[in-house]
């Protein structure tokens, strides 16, 4: 990509259908804009006003377990309902609604309230992948639900109401918006092409190492070609599987490995805890094959040029199409340039 690196473009983002505009000229633009508020380095270990931590009581009356690894609980404010009608209205094919029966869980990472991925050890991260599984089956086969989606909400620039370490579990009667549109596209793709998309993709960026940021004998971490966030990471699985369940216990290792890995990398960048959007794309739980889908995890980072200075999406990123100032190559390096050591541990070893 030398021919770009200086000029506006547009890349095809093959997973959704539609282009971005990079735009690399613009990164010495003068920034006067919004200086987001730099997030606390260090937090308690047990925070008795934490709703989260172990053996404290929630909003809704519930108190939470003395718990010792994971801890998994229906939300208390949940935006879905289990016992939602699943009726419809249709007006004139334009005023058209429906009911939307679901869960939504809350998955506590560790007791730990000060821990988050890139400070949990291995085997606690196994247990969250571990975790995420054993949700994603339960919630799938339940025969009113047809997609389990699993995300991260990081900090509080991505809209963490808790910092203790935790994520969320959407069980939905129909298949989001995001999920759907990939779904179409993969579809699309080994109709034409006899292969898939993302197997086809991974084993291009292996081959190019421009976008490429780490990996292990099981997943690679890039950087996408069509990313739009500035530090945007897709994680890929190097053997065509489908969901989390289908995943080889040396795999669900591999993962929890790429997983410390890329945050551990994200906090290095500008020495602080790095705020994400982190989710997992797999196959739906409607009972099809779906030998289409390759199981992927988006991580959708705000920060632009500092700790406090982030990325918004607005004006021709809402009205036109998204568009990114740093590109794709540039951030993978710099991102592949971190240690792979928190910052946080070296600055213990140094100081005793």
């Amino acid at each position: 990509m030398n021919a770009f690196a200086a000029q506006p473009h547009v890349r095809f983002n093959p997973l959704r259908g539609e282009w971005v505009l990079v735009s690399p000229h613009r990164t010495a633009r003068p920034w006067q804009g919004q200086i987001e508020k730099p997030q606390p380095d260090t937090t308690p270990r047990f925070d008795p006003s934490c709703y989260l931590c172990p053996g404290v009581a929630r909003a809704g009356g519930a108190v939470n377990p003395t718990y010792t690894s994971t801890f998994v609980f229906d939300n208390d404010y949940p935006a879905l309902m289990p016992d939602t009608p699943a009726t419809a209205t249709q007006d004139a094919d334009l005023l058209v609604a429906r009911g939307e029966p679901g869960r939504c869980r809350v998955v506590c990472f560790s007791p730990r309230h000060d821990l988050t991925l890139s400070r949990m050890d291995l085997s606690g991260l196994r247990g969250v992948v571990d975790t995420w599984i054993d949700e994603s089956t339960t919630l799938g086969a339940d025969p009113r639900i047809n997609y389990v989606q699993i995300f991260e909400n990081r900090g509080a620039a991505m809209g963490a109401s808790n910092p203790h370490p935790h994520g969320q579990i959407w069980a939905t009667a129909t298949i989001p918006n995001e999920p759907a549109r990939e779904q179409e596209r993969l579809a699309a793709y080994r109709k034409e092409r006899g292969t898939c998309l993302l197997c086809d993709y991974a084993r291009l960026e292996i081959d190019r190492g421009e976008r490429f940021v780490c990996g292990n004998d099981a997943f690679i971490a890039v950087v996408p070609f069509w990313a739009v966030w500035p530090f945007e990471i897709l994680v890929l699985p190097t053997r065509h599987v489908t969901g989390l369940a289908a995943l080889e216990p040396t795999e669900r290792d591999a993962l929890s490995d790429i997983l410390k890995r890329i945050t551990t990398r994200y906090d290095n960048i500008f020495q602080t805890p790095f705020p994400y959007s982190v989710g997992c794309h797999q196959a739906p739980t409607d009972g099809g094959r779906h030998e289409d889908w390759h199981l992927h995890a988006h991580f959708y980072p705000p920060l632009l040029r500092s700790a406090t200075v982030r990325k918004f999406m607005v004006g021709f990123e809402m009205l036109g199409s998204p568009q990114r100032d740093v590109t794709p190559e540039d951030a993978a390096a710099r991102i592949r340039s971190m240690s792979e050591e928190h910052y946080r541990d070296r600055r213990d070893l140094s100081s005793e």
